[in-house]
């Protein structure tokens, strides 16, 4: 039974690695679940010799034991974390007045948004029309291999696809992380008269949002709101996991 339940999380465990490294998608949230679908699959082929080679020697199944217990541990404060960024965020239509509405960036493609910015996108867009007096901020750098900012795509998307006019639009073309994101926006929103004290959107992907707003306080926003964008179904179970990993990061590199 424990041999057939390890193998079943095995191919579990590939297959949502593997799909969205099929798309192209190569990160921890997606090398992880494939590394341990690889080491399930292989215990499951050797079940009964790695039995007997743990059963050769006390210190050998003393070992076995910690590494499942080491697992399991992993597992409980993955769970722990993915509940508390679970349901966090406004929607557009819940969200109260706000003084600025940040995109904050996410990934783009030969001059286009990612699925997941495209949807952080089109969030901010909806708030934006429920709430037109607020500054529209973008914000991210240039990513790798990519030619044109993250923030000038965003701003041009914005216009393409919702309309809204990127003249009004405060953007941010250097960033490349939350913490940078956050950071060199905040002057800029200033700039425009915006006081950091004030209510402030932050719009990001749903997962994304429990870190974003630990590291918009650290930043000096006084009433950062947040308000949730969907994460794509293909990946949402791997960049989940991944933030785990980028929550780990941020806290160890004291950025909240």
């Amino acid at each position: 039974m424990q041999r057939a339940l390890l193998a079943l999380a095995a191919l579990v465990l590939l297959g949502l690695g593997a799909v969205p490294l099929a798309a192209g998608h190569f990160h921890l949230g997606v090398l992880v679940p494939v590394g341990l679908g690889l080491a399930g699959g292989y215990l499951a082929w050797r079940w009964w010799a790695v039995q007997a080679w743990c059963a050769a020697a006390p210190w050998r199944r003393a070992c076995w034991r910690a590494a499942w217990l080491g697992l399991a541990l992993w597992v409980v404060s993955v769970g722990w974390l993915w509940q508390r960024i679970a349901g966090l965020g406004q929607t557009p239509a819940t969200t109260p007045p706000v003084a600025a509405i940040v995109v904050l960036g996410s990934g783009t493609q030969d001059g286009k948004p990612r699925p997941a910015l495209a949807m952080r996108l089109d969030t901010a867009a909806q708030l934006a029309a429920l709430q037109p007096q607020a500054v529209l901020a973008v914000t991210g750098g240039v990513d790798f291999g990519q030619d044109e900012s993250e923030g000038a795509i965003m701003a041009r998307y914005l216009a393409q696809t919702h309309g809204l006019d990127p003249a009004a639009m405060v953007v941010e073309a250097r960033s490349t992380s939350t913490v940078l994101n956050l950071e060199w926006t905040g002057p800029l929103l200033q700039q425009r008269g915006v006081d950091l004290a004030q209510p402030i959107a932050i719009v990001s992907s749903d997962f994304h949002l429990w870190r974003a707003l630990q590291i918009a306080r650290s930043q000096g926003f006084g009433q950062p709101i947040g308000v949730a964008a969907p994460t794509p179904l293909l990946t949402r179970f791997n960049v989940w996991l991944r933030e785990y990993f980028a929550v780990a990061s941020s806290w160890a590199l004291g950025e909240w």
